[in-house]
């Protein structure tokens, strides 16, 4: 009896924590924006390498762009994802050639779902050589 009292509450803990990623894919709303590498392209332009990571993923719901925005919220660019990514967490897509206007030295990106819009975890990048 002392063996079922210690092993049943260690097998409920262990079953909760493998339910636990499954349940917290599904209740999320949004992309999150997990790295940003940017280069710089000259005359005042700039490439971004952007890895999202959306668990939820799946033909009928995915994060479908990801935006690149001024610390004040002036969007610089958005790159359009046409198709989910279901069987690829986290995967990086690439927005080129972003205008950036002179005094702005940083940026921030991020995801957005194709129901909820835009949302989840930002990256907040520096530009180089500014």
């Amino acid at each position: 009896m002392r063996y079922l009292a210690i092993t049943l509450p260690l097998l409920l803990l262990l079953m909760s924590a493998a339910i636990a990623p499954v349940q917290a894919a599904e209740t999320r709303k949004y992309p999150d924006v997990v790295d940003v590498a940017v280069t710089e392209a000259g005359a005042g332009r700039y490439h971004f390498d952007v890895t999202l990571s959306s668990p939820y993923d799946s033909p009928e719901r995915y994060a479908d762009a990801f935006r690149v925005s001024t610390p004040e919220g002036k969007t610089l660019g958005v790159r359009k994802l046409l198709h989910h990514h279901a069987n690829e967490q986290p995967f990086t897509r690439s927005l080129r050639d972003v205008a950036v206007p002179e005094g702005v030295s940083r940026v921030v990106v991020e995801g957005r779902d194709q129901q909820y819009g835009y949302g989840g975890e930002t990256v907040e990048a520096a530009l180089p050589a500014r």
